[in-house]
């Protein structure tokens, strides 16, 4: 019997395969591509070895790619007729378990499963890390947070892999909307590792989810070889960075990194990066045809079959913004076919059907000018649309677009509603002084209207991060697991 780098025992491996499971354990952890080697090197050494068959699995359901979910399906059900499970430790038994919920397409009772081995040994990274993954592909905030925060106080402050607990750590607590401790948390994670991206993530929500635009930028502009090459998640840090930009007006600086980073996307995750960006300059009126065509044609082989309701809304946007709306159409009527027949257990027939389907029928709406469609297919859902995964930061998209469609349908009352949720909570937002702008200019009201433009100009040009007594009131949050942000 063997042990990992946490101390944790593991059958079925040697000396040499060991090493490389906690080299890939630490890859993962730390979002590196190598993760991949090093896992298929620990089953090379030692092919029955439990944990890095669990770890090989989860690698390839957790990247929501169709084609590697099938390949992991194959290979970890060659190992199982291979074993005898009977001779596992409970705890890698228990591992099996939760991959074969998340094999079933179960992520909540994968979670589940999960979180009961991190009750008992709470020093299991990847337990810890998977779950962390499950939480954010169902938008459970609360998870997010006590997933890891349950585990903590196991840990040491000079563990190597402290740190990046650490930053998983902040990142639930954004999500939860603690966002005093979740910034001082990750500011800790980086400290301890300039490299964690993760962590470096967990800050840049922080500061997203407040407005502190012009901090964001501050930030990542300070740190920009830690977190821009090396990893599989740099497209996704770009794509926050863009946001940043974006508040502060300045549009070209967001193309230029579109076209130089997130337009060669390879995989689901960044061509919904690129997507969701484009998406924005598109609710603001912003001709980005040419760049939508090349990212729709990307997207047919990614969605050909049901996987992630998440992934299925952002393969729509492209397809609308390239004005291919039969394959938006076709790609709404196979999720309706794929719902019709009930699927226990089944958590993306669940997204699909609650969440997935109204927002895609809504995007396509929006790109044929049937504002008024919009508004009554989001605002039922637009507290719930959590549950089909993502942050409160990729999921403003679809909250942009219900303010957006209020407004343009005359719907007044509700885009006062929505206008008047999203400055109270982020007072420092220049969108949501613009919007305050266009819903003046609707009523009528020229004075109420330049007041508000001023305010944006005031904030893009400042790049305040909260400077005023009102703005610091808000910074803290509360815990409101997963309804945190305006219109969520």
């Amino acid at each position: 019997m063997s042990h990992d780098q946490h101390g944790l025992a593991m059958t079925g491996a040697s000396a040499a395969a060991v090493r490389h499971y906690d080299r890939a354990i630490d890859e993962l952890l730390h979002f590196r591509a190598e993760v991949d080697a090093e896992a298929n090197a620990a089953l090379a050494e030692s092919p029955d070895f439990a944990m890095g068959n669990v770890l090989a699995t989860y690698l390839g359901l957790l990247t929501t790619e169709v084609e590697d979910a099938r390949t992991a399906r194959v290979r970890f059900g060659a190992f199982r007729r291979r074993i005898d499970e009977t001779a596992l430790l409970p705890r890698e038994r228990a591992h099996l378990a939760a991959v074969g919920a998340l094999l079933d397409g179960d992520f909540l009772a994968c979670g589940a499963l999960l979180g009961e081995i991190a009750v008992e040994h709470p020093r299991d990274a990847l337990a810890l890390a998977a779950g962390h993954q499950i939480d954010f592909f169902t938008g459970d905030a609360r998870m997010l947070r006590d997933r890891i925060g349950g585990a903590l106080t196991s840990w040491r402050e000079d563990d190597p892999h402290f740190g990046h607990m650490l930053g998983m750590y902040a990142f639930g607590l954004e999500e939860a909307g603690h966002y005093d401790r979740s910034e001082e948390v990750g500011l800790r994670a980086v400290e301890l590792n300039p490299r964690d991206v993760w962590g470096i993530h967990a800050v840049v929500h922080t500061y997203e989810m407040q407005g502190r635009f012009g901090d964001g930028l501050r930030y990542l502009d300070a740190r920009v070889p830690d977190w821009s090459t090396g990893t599989f998640f740099n497209v996704h840090s770009w794509w926050h960075y863009c946001l940043y930009a974006l508040e502060s007006g300045d549009v070209g600086r967001v193309l230029a990194i579109y076209d130089a980073v997130l337009a060669d996307g390879q995989s689901s995750m960044e061509l919904l990066d690129a997507a969701a960006l484009l998406w924005r300059l598109h609710l603001e009126g912003s001709d980005q045809s040419g760049r939508w065509r090349a990212l729709a044609e990307a997207w047919p082989p990614r969605v050909a079959e049901p996987f992630y309701a998440f992934n299925d809304m952002h393969a729509v946007m492209s397809y609308v913004g390239a004005g291919r709306f039969g394959d938006a159409e076709k790609l709404i009527a196979g999720r309706e076919a794929y719902v019709a027949a009930p699927r226990p257990g089944v958590t993306n027939h669940d997204m699909t059907l609650r969440v997935g389907l109204p927002v895609c029928r809504a995007i396509v709406a929006f790109g044929r000018g049937d504002y008024g469609c919009v508004v009554d297919l989001l605002h039922p859902i637009r507290h719930r649309v959590n549950e089909f995964g993502g942050s409160h930061a990729q999921r403003d998209a679809v909250q942009r677009t219900l303010l957006e469609a209020a407004l343009r349908a005359g719907r007044r009352e509700l885009a006062r509603t929505l206008v008047s949720e999203r400055i109270s909570v982020r007072p420092c937002s220049p969108y949501n002084w613009l919007k305050q702008a266009s819903l003046a200019d609707a009523l009528g009201d020229g004075a109420a209207a330049a007041l508000a433009r001023r305010r944006a100009d005031e904030l893009a040009r400042g790049g305040s991060g909260g400077s005023g007594r009102y703005e610091r009131d808000h910074r803290s949050g509360q815990d409101v697991s997963g309804t945190v942000g305006a219109g969520e």
